[in-house]
C-alpha cells in the first residue's frame, strides 16, 4: 500500500464559512479595517502613559509604591517612568512645589512633547495644602494646566491607579488634532 492509496482527510474549516484569514485575499478587493482613526489613536495614547519622574515631598513615596510590584502600575501602561520630560507625555506632580520649584516646573512642562497631561498628586499639588504661606504655589493649577486632581495627603496608590483610569478616560472622549496642509 502506497501513500497515493491512502483516502484524503477531509478538510475541516476552522470557521463556519472557511477559513476567513486565506479566503478574505481571494477576491482581489482592497481590505479595510474597522476601526474609527479617532478611538484607535486616543486607546494608544491611553494605553501608554509614559510618565516623567517629578516627585517633590513625601508623596512621591506612595507614587514610587503605586509603580511597585504590590499595585504595579504597568497594568494601566503608565508603568515606564522616564527621567527625561522629552521621552515623557504625563507628568504627576506629587508633594508641595515651593515658588523655587515653579518655574523648574514649568520647563519640565514645556520640555515635553505634545500631547502631554498633568496629574496633581495630593493636597500639596492641588491647592497647597496645609502650607498657606509665601514659599508654597497654592496648587500647581498656577503654573501648568491640570488635567486630574488625587486628593488626599498622602493618597495612597490606589488613589493614583484611579487618577490614571481617569486620566485614560479623558484621553479616550479627545479629538485627534489632524493639521491642514498649506
Amino acid at each position: 500500500m502506497s501513500i497515493e492509496d491512502l483516502p484524503a482527510k477531509p478538510r475541516l474549516p476552522i470557521h463556519p464559512g472557511g477559513d476567513p484569514l486565506f479566503d478574505a485575499g481571494k477576491t482581489g478587493a482592497p481590505g479595510f479595517v474597522l476601526a474609527n482613526l479617532n478611538r484607535l489613536v486616543n486607546w494608544s495614547r491611553s494605553s501608554a502613559l509614559w510618565p516623567v519622574t517629578f516627585g517633590l515631598a513625601c508623596c512621591a513615596i506612595e507614587m514610587m509604591a503605586t509603580s511597585a510590584a504590590r499595585y504595579d502600575l504597568g497594568r494601566f501602561g503608565a508603568e515606564l517612568f522616564r527621567p527625561s520630560p522629552r521621552q515623557a507625555d504625563l507628568i504627576i506632580v506629587a508633594g508641595r512645589l515651593s515658588q523655587k520649584m515653579a518655574p523648574v516646573l514649568r520647563q519640565i512642562y514645556d520640555q515635553m512633547a505634545d500631547p502631554k497631561w498633568v496629574i496633581a498628586m495630593g493636597d500639596c499639588a492641588s491647592c497647597g495644602g496645609i502650607y498657606n504661606n509665601y514659599a508654597i504655589v497654592q496648587g500647581c493649577d498656577k503654573v501648568i494646566p491640570v488635567d486630574v486632581y488625587v486628593p488626599g495627603c498622602p493618597p495612597r496608590p490606589e488613589q493614583l491607579i484611579d487618577g490614571v483610569m481617569k486620566l485614560q478616560k479623558k484621553i479616550m472622549a479627545e479629538g485627534v488634532y489632524i493639521p491642514a496642509r498649506g
